[in-house]
């Protein structure tokens, strides 16, 4: 009887624990997007991306700089 007693604690304990596991073990797609973004952040990857768009930025800039010169010159 106690053996049978102690199997049925166990079954119910670990019933519990799987069902607590499910409903909060699930990754919750705001919270894992915070921790993705914590983690490049951390990581420098966001600021190398940042460097990334700001060179390209720049290089446009200087492309419609040199367009205007351009038509400045051909102006005169």
């Amino acid at each position: 009887m106690k053996r049978w007693c102690r199997a049925v604690r166990l079954l119910v304990a670990a019933m519990t624990l799987s069902c607590l596991l499910v409903m909060f073990g699930c990754e919750g797609t705001d919270t894992r997007n915070q921790v993705d973004d914590s983690v490049q952040e951390l990581a420098g990857k966001k600021q190398v991306e940042r460097m990334k768009e700001m060179k390209e930025d720049l290089e446009h800039i200087q492309t419609r700089q040199s367009q205007r010169l351009d038509q400045l010159e051909d102006a005169q």
